[in-house]
């Protein structure tokens, strides 16, 4: 009986396995529409918009609200805020979700550009003496690597605060 017991305890474990395929058809083709290697993000052509959805809307969400339980700042309504103090501009490439993202420099200061309008989501945060980023800028900055992203960030808001920009970020500090 308990030899019966174990091998019908086996065969219910193994037979999972046995009929999962561990090893890919070589025969087996691709869905069609995706005969062709996908191209990088980098080379796609995508909008900027459809730049954001794939590289920011993650964390950020899909209206730059972020998320304080993910530690995820808002950007609308206060992402311009850290061009008004010094260092902020650079810190804005060099956040590792923008400066590691699959973007190209060029793209990257397009994203950049677009998130500061003032019908985007800096809104009225953007500096009135806004000087769009170039794809130079972004590519001598991004080869800076930030080591300490929160202290880096905590300084700049402490910069806002003694300007006497209010911190409406989402977050506690």
């Amino acid at each position: 009986m308990r030899r019966l017991l174990i091998l019908g305890l086996a065969c219910a474990l193994t037979t999972p396995l046995a009929q999962a395929r561990a090893i890919p058809d070589p025969t087996q083709r691709h869905a069609p529409g995706n005969e062709e290697l996908q191209k990088p993000i980098a080379e796609a052509g995508y909008s900027v918009g459809v730049n954001y959805q794939l590289q920011c809307a993650g964390c950020h969400l899909g209206n730059g609200m972020g998320s304080a339980a993910n530690d995820t700042p808002r950007m609308t309504g206060f992402v311009g805020n850290f061009l008004k103090v010094p260092g902020g501009r650079e810190f804005l490439v060099r956040v590792p979700g923008m400066s590691q993202s699959a973007l190209n420099n060029a793209q990257l200061a397009d994203l950049l550009n677009w998130l500061m309008r003032e019908d985007g989501m800096a809104g009225k945060s953007r500096p009135a003496d806004y000087q769009p980023y170039s794809a130079d800028e972004v590519a001598a900055l991004r080869a800076k690597t930030m080591l300490n992203l929160p202290g880096t960030r905590a300084e700049l808001i402490s910069k806002m605060r003694s300007q006497g920009i209010a911190i409406e970020d989402g977050m506690s500090n």
